[in-house]
């Protein structure tokens, strides 16, 4: 998520002019995002555009992944923490868990042809890093020298100030970056919450699809209750975890409710459990969720996905069509599959998509923060479903910001208010037990951040029969276009 000042350099020079007539317009009030927009916002979201549109080549995926996941070295306010469990794809101890995510999928399946279209991924060896603030080191200061992983870890826990614990699932549209990538948003996640970050380090796509990042993320959840021998911290109750991720990342954080929901609804016993290393453990449900602009429509098929790209830096479908990622040895498959993340008849699985996912019924309290972006019907749809079955929502949605405003953005008073609100429904979900009270809607009007209260189950009009017809029909157009689709998808980080 960063680059070297000779990188930046190399892709804006050719841009140059394109910046001083943006900037023209919008010092004249000729932009019609210049009343929403200043200066800094209105540069870098239509410059990300540019980058992102139909004009430019795509890169091989195998490349993008090189440049994506390259880490960029610790240094500054946080403590780094890399932990690895010994778990083995043979490994019995662990089978259990890969049994109960390959039976949910089969489960959740409305047709023979899903049960037969998804690969069953071995379980792997988990990888993350915790991450969390250092209060008292400068920008520049390095990483400490001669520190063990434990010793990290107990620097990391003795500045801690609350018991939250985030459990994080980076953005890159189930096919790039990485935690090493997120450090100084995980970190800043950590300063906001008190607390720690687990920042987990899931298969990519396309090289592993569908359901093994899912695999890996619930490994990572029981990681966090059960800690495997050797580990760096205690056991940390389901009550202090809130699942956290960004765009494909909170797609992956409501993947994984989901399927301990469908664990729930299909358990003889209450709570359901599982074998992990040697013993039968309980599988209870996380304190909370906290989404940042999540993709839960892998079809892209809502009417934001066009109607709201004017606020977005992301090239709406309608402007993608016939882009074809390089080929390389990541893409296209052999045999060819529609979709980067699965098989196209699987893109309305619940746990693929999870917008098609119907009940939510003793869920946590979950956090929305968006912008008024591509992907706010998805997330209205969601929030509004939510509610209506009693599950509290705090809806944060900012006027007229694009994707992922808070990173893009970092440093202005847009992303200052949403880190604000993001700590404080994690640590008020901890301070009251369950999140108390009621849903919560807030718009927060541009530029100056005026608020207006509004209902959840007032976010959106769109009923869940127009949003199953509008996804199957978008469904069929991947399956049957004849260009690689896969491509026009690219850029939803």
């Amino acid at each position: 998520m960063e680059a070297s000042p000779s990188a930046m350099l190399k892709i804006l020079l050719p841009k140059t002019p394109f910046i001083l007539k943006t900037a023209l317009a919008h010092t004249l009030s000729l932009s019609e995002t210049s009343s929403k927009w200043d200066l800094r916002t209105e540069l870098y979201i239509k410059v990300m555009r540019s980058m992102l549109g139909p004009d430019t080549k795509p890169t091989p995926i195998s490349k993008a992944q090189r440049l994506t996941t390259k880490d960029p070295g610790i240094k500054g306010k946080m403590w780094i923490s890399k932990f690895s469990s010994p778990v083995d794809a043979t490994d019995e101890d662990v089978q259990d868990v890969r049994r109960l995510v390959l039976e949910a999928v089969d489960a959740m399946c409305t047709t023979d042809e899903q049960r037969n279209s998804y690969d069953k991924p071995p379980s792997r060896p988990l990888e993350a890093e915790w991450t969390g603030y250092r209060a008292k080191a400068s920008d520049s200061d390095p990483e400490p020298p001669n520190l063990t992983e434990k010793d990290k870890y107990n620097k990391l826990v003795g500045e801690t100030t609350t018991k939250v614990t985030t459990l994080y699932f980076h953005g890159g549209a189930m096919y790039l970056l990485d935690p090493v990538t997120y450090r100084n948003l995980t970190s800043r996640i950590a300063k906001e919450t008190g607390g720690r970050v687990f920042s987990v380090r899931y298969r990519l796509a396309p090289q592993n699809p569908f359901p093994a990042a899912l695999l890996d993320a619930f490994t990572a959840y029981l990681c966090l209750l059960y800690p495997p021998p050797g580990s760096q911290h205690d056991a940390i109750p389901a009550e202090q975890i809130i699942f956290g991720g960004d765009s494909a990342g909170g797609m992956l954080c409501t993947a994984l409710l989901q399927l301990l929901l469908q664990i729930r609804r299909s358990s003889s016993s209450s709570p359901p459990t599982v074998t992990w290393y040697g013993k039968t453990v309980p599988i209870p449900l996380p304190g909370g969720l906290a989404l940042i602009s999540p993709w839960l429509d892998v079809t892209r098929s809502l009417p934001s996905i066009e109607s709201l790209a004017k606020y977005d830096y992301l090239p709406p479908p309608s402007h993608a069509q016939h882009t074809r990622f390089p080929p390389c040895s990541a893409w296209p498959t052999n045999p060819p599959r529609a979709d980067l993340y699965c098989e196209g008849a699987m893109l309305l699985h619940p746990l693929v998509s999870p917008l098609m996912a119907r009940d939510w019924r003793g869920s946590p309290p979950v956090f929305f923060s968006l912008g008024e972006e591509m992907l706010r019907d998805e997330d209205a749809v969601l929030a509004r479903r939510l509610d209506s079955q009693g599950v509290k929502v705090v809806w944060r949605e900012f006027e007229a910001m694009p994707h992922v405003f808070a990173v893009m953005l970092d440093g202005t008073p847009v992303a200052e208010k949403h880190h604000e609100e993001f700590g404080a429904f994690c640590k008020g979900v901890l301070a009251v037990g369950g999140g108390g009270g009621g849903s919560d809607g807030v718009v927060f009007k541009a530029k100056k951040l005026k608020t207006e209260n509004v209902l959840v189950k007032d976010v959106t009009r769109l009923t869940d029969e127009e949003v199953d017809e509008l996804c199957r029909k978008g469904m069929e157009d991947i399956i049957k276009k004849p260009g690689d689709a896969a491509a026009e998808a690219r850029p939803m980080l």
